[in-house]
Formats: C-alpha cells, sequence, structure tokens
C-alpha cells in the first residue's frame, strides 16, 4: 500500500481494495471513498455526517483541538479586529479582501439593494401580528424566488453575483421589516447614506418622528463597531447545519433564494441558531451568582435534565476563538451603554466557576461564541426573538458564498445520502380480512 491510499478490506468476502487520500491545504487527509460501493458492495455508516467530507470548499477552515477559524485563510480575530462586515462578505464571496475601490463599489450595489419591492412589502400583511419573525424571515427570503425568477439564470457567473449582493443587501430590510410587523410599527427604508449596520439599527427602532440614527443614544460609533463584530464572526462556519442544507437544496438546481430559505429554516433550530437565546434563558433559570455551584452540580449529573448552554462546541475541542473576541466586547458594550447587567455577571462568574471544575477542564466543555453574543445583543436593544435572525444576517454572507462556489464547480452532483435500512425485510401482502 503507498503512503497516499489506504486499503480497506472486507472480511466477510476478502475482497481490498486502494482508496486515494486527498490532502488538503490544511487540515486532515480525506478518504475517497466514491467508489467504495462499487468495489467492495458497502456504504459507510456516518450519523451526522461527523466524519465525512461532502464537499471540496476554498471559504472556511476551522481547526477545532487548536481554536482556530480561518476565512479564505486569514484569521477571524485579524478580520474581526480590523473588517467592517460587508469586506468580509466580499472576502467570503470572492476569494480576496478587496481594495478601496472594489469596497466602495460593492457596498454601493449592496445599498442599491436594499430596498424591496412594494408587493414584497405587502406580503407582510398576510402575517399574524404575533408570529415569529424567524417564521415570516423564511416565508419572505423564500418569496424572492417569485420576484427574481424570469430574469435569473444560475448558469450566468454574472446574474448569480446579482443574486447573492440582492440577498446580502436585502436580508436586513426583511429582517427588521419582520420585527417591526410583529410590534405594529410602520416600515422604515433604507437610506443609501448610512453604513450595513447602521442601516439596520435605524431600520429597526427609528420612529415617524426621528431617525434612530439621530437619537442621542446612538451616537457612539462603538455600538454599530460591536454589532459589525457580531455579523464578522458569524458570517460563516464551514459545513454547519444550514449551510449544508443550502448546499443540498443548491445541488439540485434550485433558485438560490429558496436554497437560502431552506438554510433559514435549518438555521430556526434551537440546536443550531438559537443557542444564544437558550443561554440568556438558562442564566435566567439559574438567577443569581450564590446559585453557580448548585446548577454546575446539576449540569454534571447525568440523571438532571439541566444543561450548561454556550459551553462545548460540536468542533472546537479547545476555546472558540469566537468566544475570545466576544467576551472582551461584551464588557466594552456594556459599559458604553452604562448597563450593569445581572446576567453579564451571572456569566461571568459561571464561566469562572466552570473553567476551574476538573469535570469542565477534562471534557474541555469551554465556553462558546453563543455564551456572549446574545447578552451583548440585550444590550443593543435587540429583543430576544430575533436573535437567530441576527444570526441569519450574517451568515448569508455564507450562505451565498458556498452557493456561489458550488455554481462554479464544472459538475455538480445531485446530493443523495445513503442508509442503513433497519425495517422489516421483504413480505407480502395480506387482506384486510386476513389481519
Amino acid at each position: 500500500m503507498s503512503n497516499d491510499t489506504l486499503l480497506v478490506r472486507h472480511n466477510a468476502t476478502g475482497k481490498e481494495a486502494e482508496y486515494p487520500l486527498l490532502k488538503g491545504s490544511l487540515g486532515a487527509d480525506t478518504v475517497d471513498i466514491r467508489s467504495l460501493n462499487k468495489d467492495l458492495g458497502c456504504f459507510t455508516y456516518d450519523p451526522g455526517f461527523i466524519a465525512t467530507a461532502a464537499c471540496k470548499s476554498k471559504i472556511t477552515y476551522i481547526d477545532g483541538d487548536n481554536g482556530i477559524l480561518l476565512y479564505r485563510g486569514y484569521p477571524i480575530e485579524q478580520l474581526a479586529e480590523n473588517c467592517e462586515f460587508t469586506e468580509v462578505a466580499y472576502l467570503l464571496m470572492n476569494g480576496e479582501l478587496p481594495d478601496a475601490t472594489q469596497l466602495r463599489d460593492f457596498n454601493e450595489e449592496i445599498s442599491d439593494r436594499a430596498i424591496i419591492h412594494e408587493a414584497l412589502r405587502k406580503f407582510f400583511d398576510g402575517f399574524h401580528y404575533d408570529a415569529h419573525p424567524m417564521a415570516m424571515l423564511v416565508g419572505v427570503v423564500g418569496s424572492l424566488s417569485a420576484f427574481y425568477h424570469s430574469d435569473l439564470n444560475i448558469k450566468d457567473p454574472a446574474s448569480r453575483i446579482i443574486c447573492a449582493t440582492r440577498l446580502i443587501g436585502k436580508m436586513p430590510t426583511i429582517a427588521a421589516a419582520s420585527y417591526r410587523h410583529s410590534i405594529g410599527r410602520p416600515f422604515v427604508y433604507p437610506r443609501m447614506d448610512l453604513s450595513y449596520c447602521e442601516n439596520f439599527l435605524n431600520m429597526m427602532f427609528s420612529r415617524s418622528s426621528q431617525n434612530y440614527i439621530d437619537q442621542e443614544h446612538y451616537i457612539d460609533p462603538n455600538l454599530v463597531k460591536a454589532l459589525n463584530l457580531l455579523f464578522i464572526l458569524h458570517a460563516d462556519h464551514e459545513q454547519n447545519a444550514s449551510t449544508s442544507t443550502v448546499r443540498m437544496a443548491g445541488s439540485t438546481g434550485a433558485n438560490p433564494y429558496a436554497c437560502v430559505a431552506a438554510g433559514i429554516a435549518a438555521l430556526w433550530g434551537p440546536a443550531h441558531g438559537g443557542a444564544n437565546e437558550a443561554v440568556l434563558n438558562m442564566l435566567a433559570q439559574i438567577g443569581s451568582v450564590e446559585n453557580v455551584p448548585k446548577y454546575i452540580a446539576k449540569a454534571k449529573d447525568h440523571d438532571d435534565p439541566f444543561r450548561l448552554m454556550g459551553f462545548g462546541h460540536r468542533v472546537y475541542k479547545n476555546f472558540d476563538p469566537r468566544a475570545t473576541i466576544i467576551r472582551k466586547t461584551c464588557y466594552e458594550v456594556l459599559s458604553r451603554t452604562n448597563t450593569s447587567d445581572p446576567l453579564f455577571e451571572l456569566a461571568l462568574a459561571l464561566e469562572e466557576y466552570a473553567l476551574k471544575d476538573e469535570y469542565f477542564i477534562e471534557k474541555k466543555l469551554y465556553p462558546n461564541v453563543d455564551f456572549y453574543s446574545g447578552i451583548i445583543y440585550k444590550a443593543l436593544h435587540i429583543p430576544v426573538e430575533m436573535f437567530t435572525v441576527m444570526f441569519a444576517i450574517a451568515r448569508t454572507a455564507g450562505w451565498i458564498s458556498h452557493w456561489l462556489e458550488m455554481m462554479e464547480e464544472p459538475t455538480t452532483p445531485i446530493s443523495r445520502p445513503r442508509q442503513l435500512y433497519v425495517g422489516p425485510p421483504r413480505r407480502d401482502y395480506v387482506a384486510i380480512n386476513n389481519r
């Protein structure tokens, strides 16, 4: 057996086959087993695709053991410190950071596409006032397929870029409109003179008599910086559940707006995009710093239903690098807003206690990005039911970048996972009177 192949033997039949080891620019080798069934008559069993690479990608790299996250090769720490969100979106889409002219043109294009069709705006009237914002987001983004279908050619690169910028531009507008509808306030149109994050906050919170951007409590640009940071940290995260959903839907040639709507639906799950909301609920349940030891003990008790939310990650087996960045920002935001949030003090106490506990050290259960993001959103007056919507705004840049990458492949096989069938073997029909 050569060094760049893996030998597999089927003991029941005695058959053997060699499979090439594909080497990426970073990370573990990957075994190419596409001919496994043809060679040995079997499939692999990998629930949740824990050890399966479903595609090749140049976009995001994660080293979970060492707490490394790279967008197109750039460390997340450097991008979070130096970039605006649209700059990172450009990077994810195009593979390189833009120069000043490219960024200006990209921002102008995003702003141009932020407005939504008046007929689409009326679409919100069909939702009940207490509809969840994520439900509205799924429905309205999916309906973009009807507004932009005849002029869409997914085989044309220029048409695909228009689709991508349209989604990035319109997502904050649709998200803010979902919130405004839920509280009975009039729709606020996007403004060309505001940055991406400023525009979103203005559409969310301005009143009919005064723009939010002009109100005294919003003058501080550090609050805009905090939102920008959160969007960057959530922009992409490799082949997660929602991104894989977008890719799977896209492999059928489906309308890209429908593909992103499918990704939003996947993100809605509490195990994926709803984790930061679950953290706030957990902190409220704990109640006070004095109760931390009690709830730490409950979290370690396998027979107790209580779970410590915001600790550990399916990929990161070390400290989540995004959590390190966001923890500092959480201090800054609460300081700027003069917020003495008991939930933040409780979160710090919980983190300190858990990181000294042998159980959490042994299990490598470190705080993840969700542990602090909800507290920042709360300080920015983002309502809890909008937390996952905020995630969707940011992740749209990643979703559409993966869709673009997939569409650039010369061949895109339709996604078709296999299964291990454990149902009844073949049996014959029995007439109803004889059952």
